[in-house]
């Protein structure tokens, strides 16, 4: 899919819809005087639900489709007859959405399996009819329950990748040439910076027929939280990660000081990707002499020690290290407290993000979750009676 075709931020405006009124009629027919009230109820208003797609990886779907609206419910009849329920609307989203408040920033939920379903927006229930509130003192009631107004709210939606390893580097430290190699993506590849705009993902073979996905992103530079280059913008993309595999060419001036302005950048970020396993990869060793190699090779024995992590030497042209690369990153992703990351979502700055949209256009019903538990209080001393909450 070309890059510019990888959406991962839209939003949106939902509504569900209004439950139906109840029916207010009084039976008739011959030979039956009196027939008494027979209003029916009227129907539940859609629900919007959010349902997770695997076949789904971007939210392009979703670039264009601004306006999100389930259908009313219907009235009800006479002869007790129930209206007709409103239409849901299901918006399929990849596995690793996440779903803010479009106007506070507010997290509100997440989408992580196939098939999972949330109730974003609930939708109205639908009134009573007058069939409802008759009594012994009160035989011919001449009202009936109005239904439940809609629920309306902006909503973002945030596109999450969801890999096992996610490659961090700068701009032209060989992290795409990597993907390309030890899987069949094919990201693009070019001798100057930010060739890669856009997050690829790649599965990668191992022994016995198993595999692992990986994720490239683009490259960050010093400053990216303060808006240089790229920014920050695509390192949501390895939040879900469990490994992150730091990527230093060979040729670099001081391999540990971008070792460390690298994870000072994802620090500010998020503090909580620093508890995330750490792999650091020296690439492009291949225009290294055997001298340098040596020295290099010195230099990684070292840094393992000091920093207490893996520091691996690889070269994507020759295949040099890229079996063992594999197998240290396999090992990782088998340790048991690598098993499960949970990176908890902070709220959306809506103000910042709006922003940079303008400058770019510039430029240029089992485990279904349910949202919006608190319904809105209703008056219903006129209806002398039967309340909502006496609604099964």
């Amino acid at each position: 899919m070309p890059s510019g075709n990888f959406i991962d931020y839209v939003k949106i405006y939902c509504r569900s819809g209004k439950g139906g009124a109840g029916c207010m009629h009084l039976h008739r027919a011959k030979y039956v005087p009196k027939g008494g009230p027979d209003g029916g109820d009227g129907g539940r208003g859609g629900h919007i639900i959010l349902q997770g797609n695997r076949n789904l990886w971007t939210l392009l779907h979703l670039k264009y489709q601004k306006h999100i609206m389930a259908t009313d419910g219907g009235r009800g009849g006479e002869s007790r007859s129930f209206g007709k329920d409103g239409e849901d609307k299901i918006i399929e989203v990849p596995c690793g959405t996440v779903v803010y408040d479009g106007d506070t920033g507010e997290f509100l939920t997440e989408v992580k399996e196939h098939g999972q379903r949330i109730v974003l927006l609930k939708g109205g229930r639908g009134g009573l009819g007058n069939w409802h509130f008759r009594t012994a003192t009160n035989q011919t009631p001449r009202y009936a329950q109005p239904g439940e107004p809609c629920q309306e709210k902006n909503i973002i939606l945030q596109l999450k990748v969801l890999a096992d390893v996610g490659l961090v580097g700068f701009p032209n430290a060989g992290k795409s040439t990597l993907l390309s190699v030890v899987s069949a993506a094919k990201p693009e590849i070019a001798d100057y910076p930010f060739t890669t705009l856009v997050p690829n993902l790649g599965i990668v073979s191992y022994h016995d027929g198993q595999s692992f996905c990986m994720a490239d992103i683009p490259g960050i530079i010093e400053g990216a939280s303060e808006g240089k280059g790229l920014g920050l913008r695509f390192l949501r993309h390895i939040e879900r990660n469990a490994v992150l595999l730091f990527l230093v060419p060979a040729t670099s001036e001081d391999i540990e000081k971008e070792y460390n302005i690298l994870l000072s950048e994802l620090e500010k970020y998020n503090p909580q990707l620093l508890t995330k396993a750490r792999l650091l990869a020296i690439s492009k060793c291949d225009v290294l002499t055997d001298e340098e190699l040596a020295k290099i090779q010195k230099q990684a024995d070292k840094l393992t020690k000091k920093l207490e992590l893996p520091v691996l030497l690889f070269s994507s042209i020759s295949g040099m290290g890229i079996n063992q690369l594999k197998d240290a990153l396999w090992e990782e992703l088998n340790k048991e407290q690598n098993q499960v990351i949970e990176i908890s979502h902070a709220p959306l700055d809506v103000e910042v993000r709006e922003k940079e949209e303008i400058t770019e256009q510039e430029d240029d019903e089992e485990g279904t979750i349910y949202l919006n538990e608190v319904e809105e209080e209703w008056d219903l001393s006129k209806y002398k009676g039967i309340g909502w909450d006496d609604q099964n």
